[in-house]
């Protein structure tokens, strides 16, 4: 029997979507609003799911205290309140989209999950706007 066990945070972070690589006219007709030079925010909501066997011991799949632990660690502590593009170090060179930051935030949380664990990550920029990253 597997089971989902889900978290979900938030974090504030300030980011530009640009590429250094194309001219200043072709990154505003891609991102328009995102590639703002003075950058801009978002409200993140971030939910971590992790799917496994229940621990006949436990009667966890995880124990959520310590994914909130894990996640502040991982996440929270170096993204809220952030400029991705200015503040971090793995998005001085990656653009930071919603794509790019859910992978960099699956790839952070996965060394510290046993195996048997799968994860998956859902990041919200907007209500309206998310993705999910399985790995």
């Amino acid at each position: 029997m597997h089971i989902t066990v889900c978290r979900t945070e938030h974090f504030n972070a300030a980011h530009r979507l640009h590429n250094p690589a194309w001219s200043d006219d072709h990154n505003q007709t891609v991102f328009g609003k995102c590639n703002n030079p003075n950058y801009h925010g978002h409200n993140y909501n971030l939910t971590v799911r992790l799917t496994g066997p229940v621990d006949p011991e436990t009667g966890y799949v995880y124990d959520l205290k310590r994914l909130s632990d894990l996640i502040k660690q991982e996440v929270l502590d170096r993204y809220d309140h952030r400029n991705l593009n200015l503040d971090t170090e793995e998005f001085r060179t990656l653009n930071p989209t919603a794509e790019n930051i859910a992978v960099v935030i699956w790839q952070r949380l996965r060394p510290h999950l046993a195996a048997e664990l799968d994860l998956s990550v859902t990041l919200y920029e907007t209500d309206r706007n998310f993705v999910e990253y399985h790995g």
